[in-house]
């Protein structure tokens, strides 16, 4: 990567990686952030960690709340937090890693979505045997 990487574009980051950002650009913890929305710490978290997205009324309050563009969040265009600091790093290093990590999302998601499709027939199987 270099200089003109976009930290938090689509390419680099999820919407859950932007949230976390700007929570904590915004010196706010989950807890802090959950209760100011009105929503449960688990939701957030979820948010946070792609499990789910929040829907537009949250979302926009998000945005306000965290002085960052709805479109910001979304896919990193817009007006959002600065890039971290990069001086003085290994940004070959860094990209090698993102790209790993990138993999790995993918691969745990698709493993993830096999997991659901076994169980789902795990449980046909067992209703049409009888042993539910």
């Amino acid at each position: 990567m270099d200089d003109e990487t976009d930290w938090y574009g689509p390419d680099a980051a999820t919407f859950g990686d932007r949230l976390a950002a700007a929570r904590e650009s915004a010196g706010m913890s989950q807890g802090d952030l959950a209760k100011r929305l009105g929503v449960r710490l688990s939701t957030l978290r979820g948010w946070e960690d792609d499990h789910a997205e929040p829907r537009a009324n949250r979302l926009s309050m998000l945005a306000g709340l965290l002085n960052v563009s709805m479109m910001w969040l979304i896919n990193g265009e817009g007006e959002g937090i600065s890039p971290p600091d990069t001086s003085g790093t290994d940004t070959a290093g860094l990209s090698e890693v993102m790209a790993e990590l990138r993999s790995l999302r993918a691969d745990m998601l698709r493993k993830a979505e096999h997991v659901g499709r076994l169980e789902k027939r795990l449980r046909r199987i067992m209703t049409d045997t009888g042993n539910v």
